[in-house]
Parts: C-alpha cells; structure tokens; sequence
C-alpha cells in the first residue's frame, strides 16, 4: 500500500518546507521512527512522503526556532506546529511505534472532545529539530469540520 492509499478520500498533496540543522539525524527520525518514505534529496535537502504529503527538510540554523504556545482544551500547544489526520487504527499503531521507541511528548496521546462532535485521537511531539508536530484520527472522519 503506498502513502497515497492511506487517505480515506482523495485530497491533493500538500508541501511544506522546514528547518533540520541534521540531514542524516533527520532520515533517522522522520524514516526510521515516523516510517515516512524518502524522496529526491540532496545535500542540503531531503524529500519525505508524510502519508501522502511532500514534506522536505531542509539545512538551516535550527537555533532561532521560536516557542509559541496556545491553549486548546487545556493544553499548551506548541505553534506552529503541523501534522496530520489518520485513521484510528492508524493513529492507534503510530502511537504505541512512538511511545515503544521512547517518544518525548509535548502532549500525550489521547481522546479529545469524547463523545462529542468531533471527538478526535491527538498526540503532539517535537522533531530532533524544534518542529513540532501534531498527529490526530478523528472517530468520524465525516466530522473533521463539524462545529
């Protein structure tokens, strides 16, 4: 199955461009522990399939990544952060890889808004690099705009 089949309907592919000051540490962590696909790459840039997504870490100074945080359902988000939505046993599966290979949560995985519109499976965590990034499935994926 590619990363392209894993969407529950089809949605263009979106990019987005970040720091990483570590192109072999980077392979390593969105490779390795989040089971991305690599792309095109060069030396100071490497492509990665982010379920779908083309994602590309890119060499820069990581040092000047700045911490904002927001509050949402008593939590303090990191932004910016990106991410994004699986299916449950998905998200079920990537949250025990991460939390059996030691994960550092900014958030702990868990379920938000229960039993309510939107009730939705998220975990926050940062990369090697300050990235932060949000992992969320939502119990009725027909949903995920519901107010």
């Amino acid at each position: 199955m590619t990363a392209l089949e894993t969407t529950e309907k089809s949605v263009p592919p979106f990019h987005l461009a970040f720091p990483v000051d570590n192109l072999a540490e980077a392979r390593a962590f969105y490779s390795d522990k989040m089971g991305c696909g690599e792309g095109r790459s060069s030396s100071d840039w490497v492509d990665f399939d982010f379920f779908g997504h083309q994602i590309v870490a890119h060499l820069a100074d990581c040092s000047q990544n700045r911490l904002h945080l927001s509050s949402v359902d008593d939590h303090a988000v990191p932004v910016p952060h990106f991410g994004v939505v699986l299916n449950m046993p998905q998200w079920e599966d990537l949250s025990k890889k991460l939390q059996d290979t030691g994960t550092k949560f900014v958030i702990e995985p868990y379920i938000r808004f229960k039993g309510l519109p939107g009730e939705q499976a998220t975990m926050f965590f940062y990369d090697p690099f300050g990235n932060a990034i949000e992992i969320k499935a939502f119990a009725d994926l027909d949903s995920l705009f519901t107010k």
